[in-house]
């Protein structure tokens, strides 16, 4: 993460540059728990406990400031960030145009299948 935002920061500053052009949600988890940053073009970072990006950005945080607590199960979680999602997504969500990834104690990432997304799916709606 240091090494990303370093990057970010000196071509920034030294080059005149933005080296990315896109804000990143980096997520990770280590001894102190699950991370999450958000790394903007100028290479400035920020830590939250949930964020969000894009064209209904607003009201996307505002869903999560009420949905999101810090002991959350992974099924609660999931339900959560699908629900924040559809809060701004446009046409129909399924399990072949969204991707889910999930990372916990154990530290191995994954990303869903697309039927677990669609049985995620189905649960909240």
């Amino acid at each position: 993460m240091a090494h990303l935002i370093m990057n970010g920061i000196l071509a920034s500053r030294i080059r005149g540059v933005r080296p990315f052009g896109v804000s990143l949600l980096v997520a990770g988890f280590d001894d102190k728990g699950p991370q999450l940053y958000q790394v903007d073009p100028s290479g400035s970072y920020f830590s939250w406990k949930a964020s969000a990006m894009g064209k209904n950005v607003s009201n996307a945080k505002t869903f999560l400031e009420k949905r999101y607590t810090d002991d959350m199960e992974l099924d609660d979680a999931v339900h959560t960030a699908i629900l924040t999602l559809k809060e701004g997504f446009e046409g129909q969500i399924s399990g072949k145009n969204i991707e889910i990834g999930i990372i916990g104690a154990d530290k191995q990432f994954r990303v869903l299948t697309p039927a677990e997304i669609d049985d995620y799916l189905a649960e909240v709606e």
